[in-house]
């Protein structure tokens, strides 16, 4: 079926031959077929883009994000971005298989010494909005509508709009999420506050290890960060840079500085072909991987004039250990319940070298989030317990010179605020150049000591399990012991569980080896601790299911680099949640 790009796919009639036409080529022809006269200036030659059908129920809100521009501007953005996006992956694979032949361990550069060694450079001062970071909310998945408006009507500084770690990218999660964006800041929310005075929104599209399955350009699936970043640049970032509150991001699981000079030219390139000023976008760039760590500077630098600092997290972080190192015995990391938090200096390292290298660059340095929940009983010793616990590792994280943090809870916004009245002065810490950290290598490198246990093996294997649950029910997130798990979670709990039979570990409690039997017997134990009497038996066939998937990932060879990109790309996940989109594309 071709067509001319102002023809859309929601004014098309089922085909009269075949009910399963699922899908719509949109055929870009020569630009005298085009209706719009500017299109006629811009186009030549022959482009496709193929596109699913919507989602059922979404079709307006897909009709309202897929105008003909905005296909136009999307098809030119990946197809000029493509290929380099393909480069900076095959540039991680690389890499890796150069520590690994070599058994080199990571060091600061020799090649981009003149760059840390510089003091002459600084990034761009952020806008007014961004000055004061000091709680944000994370994990938000925008495509819950219902915990989205309670944030943006929230006392919080900014919103984590998060399509990456608790979100589930299905295709109407991804199109729900992103028009709930456009009506945030098109103020179609109704007693909402002003986008202006709402708290700023923290976009983070998908990592780069993730493709959107519906959509192709020139016959590929598109990147999925691309996908995002290019809908909500397209249809939000003049309104909200109009209104001094954007457009800002979140940048996940960058892995080197040539991924942030990648980021760099598509924000130039975007910025141009919006008629948007140069520096207008910013973006916090999570040092979510322990190569990153090694090149912070080079990072801010690459994004100089339009970085708004870096982020660091503990799990995500912790998992890239055994990510890059994971076969090596020396790098046996161990139980996270325990032994691994970040007072430990591998950890205290990576935060004190982050906030250095930002506020010497004059970049905001900002920590993670806090994953625990507050009971509903404000007079409970639980709550006060929780409240605690939450005050003092954040406390830890004000005392090294973050600039601000992010909390799940909504009821910890005003608490955590208050931590950062009482123990700072003004919007930031910037003033806090952290001349005191002298960082090395070994103490990045520096594993905790400790071992494994039975609960904490458990503990691994009930998040990973629950988590592909999640995923199949079509949920990025969801919450177990007093807390949110999301993808940065599971991947720790099931890079240690890999990690654990990759090396034959332990047990502290009676010395039994971990290995493949013993997960097996206790993956069947926690799933059935995990089902709840009553469900259907629909519930307990997909965490059946779920149990099944999570075993395939932690007993493989190989190390599955990502746990989402696994899941993503795995037939029983795509079958669920692409049951309207599965018409062949030879028949269209």
């Amino acid at each position: 079926m071709h067509i001319s790009l102002n023809i859309f796919y929601f004014q098309l009639k089922p085909n009269t031959c075949s009910n399963s036409v699922h899908s719509l080529l949109v055929h870009y022809q020569s630009p005298t077929v085009l209706a719009e006269e500017k299109l006629k200036n811009t186009m030549s030659g022959h482009f496709s883009l193929e596109l699913s059908l919507p989602p059922p129920g979404l079709e307006s809100e897909l009709k309202t994000l897929f105008t003909t521009n905005c296909l136009h501007f999307l098809h030119q953005l990946i197809s000029t971005f493509d290929e380099e996006v393909d480069q900076i992956l095959r540039l991680r694979v690389s890499t890796k298989a150069h520590l690994d032949l070599t058994g080199e361990l990571p060091g600061f550069r020799q090649d981009t010494a003149h760059i840390r060694s510089d003091p002459n450079w600084n990034v761009l001062p952020v806008p007014p909005r961004l000055q004061k970071r000091h709680v944000d909310i994370g994990d938000l998945a925008p495509c819950d509508s219902q915990r989205f408006i309670k944030a943006l009507k929230s006392p919080a500084q900014g919103i984590q709009v998060d399509f990456d770690d608790g979100n589930c990218p299905t295709f109407n999660n991804q199109i729900k999420g992103i028009h709930n964006v456009w009506k945030a800041v098109h103020n179609q929310f109704p007693n909402v506050p002003h986008i202006s005075e709402a708290p700023i929104l923290m976009l983070r599209p998908r990592a780069w290890n993730m493709v959107e399955h519906n959509m192709m350009v020139e016959g590929k699936q598109v990147p999925g960060p691309l996908f995002d970043f290019g809908l909500l640049m397209f249809h939000c970032g003049k309104t909200l840079f109009e209104n001094r509150s954007g457009p800002f991001f979140y940048l996940s699981k960058v892995e080197s500085f040539m991924e942030a000079r990648l980021w760099n030219k598509i924000f130039v390139w975007t910025q141009q072909k919006l008629g948007l000023p140069l520096g207008t976008i910013k973006a916090t760039v999570l040092i979510e991987n322990v190569l990153a760590a090694f090149e912070m500077d080079e990072i801010l630098y690459e994004l100089r004039d339009h970085s708004a600092g870096l982020n660091c997290g503990i799990w995500d972080y912790s998992a890239s250990f055994v990510n890059k190192f994971g076969h090596r015995k020396a790098f046996l990391l161990p139980d996270r319940s325990k032994y691994v938090n970040m007072e430990k200096r591998f950890l205290q390292s990576y935060m004190d070298l982050l906030v250095q290298t930002c506020h010497r660059r004059g970049a905001l340095a900002t920590g993670g989030m806090a994953a625990l929940l507050l009971p509903q009983d404000a007079q409970s010793q639980a709550y006060w317990t929780v409240l605690a616990t939450v005050t003092r590792l954040k406390l830890l994280e004000i005392k090294a010179g973050v600039d601000g943090f992010m909390v799940y809870d909504l009821n910890l916004i005003e608490p955590m605020q208050r931590l950062f009245q009482m123990h700072t002065q003004g919007e930031n810490q910037l003033h806090q150049l952290r001349k005191d950290a002298a960082v090395t290598p070994d103490d990045l490198l520096s594993m905790p000591s400790g071992g494994v246990t039975l609960d904490g093996l458990k503990y691994n294997i009930a998040v990973g399990v629950l988590f592909i649950n999640a995923w199949l029910s079509g949920t990025g997130h969801f919450f177990y012991r007093g807390q949110v798990e999301d993808s940065a979670t599971a991947e720790i709990s099931r890079s240690q569980v890999w990690q654990w039979v990759r090396h034959q570990t332990r047990l502290e409690d009676d010395h039994r080896v971990v290995n493949r039997q013993m997960v097996i017997e206790l993956v069947k134990t926690v799933t059935m601790e995990l089902s709840v009497h009553g469900h259907s038996d629909r519930t307990a066939q997909k965490l059946q299911t779920a149990a099944e998937m999570f075993l395939e990932v932690v007993l493989k060879r190989d190390f599955p680099a990502f746990l989402t990109t696994h899941l993503s790309e795995d037939h029983t996940f795509l079958n669920k949640h692409t049951a309207h989109t599965k018409a062949p594309l030879s028949k269209l």
